[in-house]
């Protein structure tokens, strides 16, 4: 099953991420507070978290900002964004909702 066809279907911050980075052309250095890591990030998955700061959010939600703020096509839309998640969560960054 993929991140995107999740039966979660929501995704979040995880509880107390301050989401503190510098940004320098393409990349950004993001420290994550909770595992005291640092990560170097692309925009698309600032785009991502940014995304995310206001609360919980569904994957289709997250697809649409994707495709609002890149130039991504369609077909391509899936693997990235099930990347994204992916590679987010991995870092312990971002969560499946519990719902």
């Amino acid at each position: 099953m993929s991140w995107v066809d999740s039966p979660h279907g929501l995704w979040r911050l995880k509880s107390g991420q301050s989401l503190r980075y510098r940004c320098w052309d393409e990349e950004a250095v993001l420290y994550n507070d909770l595992s005291g890591a640092t990560h170097l990030l692309g925009p698309a998955a600032l785009c991502l978290l940014d995304a995310l700061r206001p609360g919980p959010a569904s994957t289709a939600a997250l697809a649409s900002r994707l495709l609002d703020d890149f130039d991504i096509d369609d077909d391509a839309l899936g693997s990235e964004l099930e990347a994204l998640l992916g590679d987010l969560s991995e870092l312990s960054l971002i969560e499946p909702c519990p719902c």
